[in-house]
């Protein structure tokens, strides 16, 4: 049955069409994050998204790059539905979702190396746990030659921009453990599992896309 009745789900209302969810934010801003992702993904890359929402990132992503496979993950059932009703849209590029929890070990285990981990606006409406096993998954599953891509709103100290500082505020608000992550504090995340900040890319709305590699592929990379 056709549905047009928001959906309360994460920090926005959203839109059903038999299981697909349809994301406002995710209209605005897919385009721009799949042009990054072409550019930084590798050759044939088998990606594993964390925390996959309604799925309509993987299927940008994939119309994009076609070489590539994409397993999309959620915690949430309603979310991994939604992924595998847009998986239609790729074909066949996208895997069945899987049902994944940073903070449940047992979620994880299932996961085989990757090429690509891709994890977008997550962090900061999560523990910081979940970007401790973010990175330490990372750090034992990325093949050589691999990226991780994190994409959403970071603090730049004196330079954050205030619709950001009022974001941390609003999150604070709802969970004390969640917040808008301070740049610094996730690039030595990384770097204390030997994952380098390789590009870093000013995106609309205050946002950026940052993109991690091993340090031993980019030796003294600072960027």
């Amino acid at each position: 049955m056709n549905q047009t009745d928001p959906t309360p789900t994460a920090l926005e209302s959203r839109t059903a069409l038999h299981d697909r969810l349809h994301s406002p934010s995710a209209a605005r801003n897919r385009d721009v994050i799949a042009n990054v992702l072409s550019r930084v993904l590798p050759d044939q890359a088998e990606v594993l998204e964390i925390g996959s929402g309604t799925g309509e990132h993987a299927v940008a992503a994939c119309h994009l790059r076609p070489d590539i496979t994409w397993q999309p993950s959620d915690p949430d059932r309603e979310a991994r539905a939604s992924q595998a009703a847009w998986a239609s849209e790729a074909s066949g590029a996208i895997r069945a979702p899987l049902e994944i929890d940073l903070l449940r070990p047992e979620t994880v285990e299932v996961i085989d190396g990757f090429d690509a981990l891709v994890c977008m606006n997550v962090i900061h409406i999560a523990p910081w746990a979940v970007a401790e096993a973010l990175v330490s998954l990372a750090a034992r599953k990325l093949r050589p030659g691999g990226v991780v891509v994190l994409y959403g709103p970071y603090k730049l100290g004196k330079a954050t921009a205030p619709s950001n500082l009022q974001f941390d505020a609003s999150l604070k608000s709802r969970n004390p453990a969640w917040g808008v992550r301070d740049l610094e504090a996730v690039i030595a995340l990384f770097a204390g599992q030997g994952l380098v900040l390789d590009a870093r890319v000013e995106m609309p709305a205050n946002n950026l896309s940052l993109v991690f590699v091993p340090s031993s592929s980019r030796p003294g990379s600072t960027r």
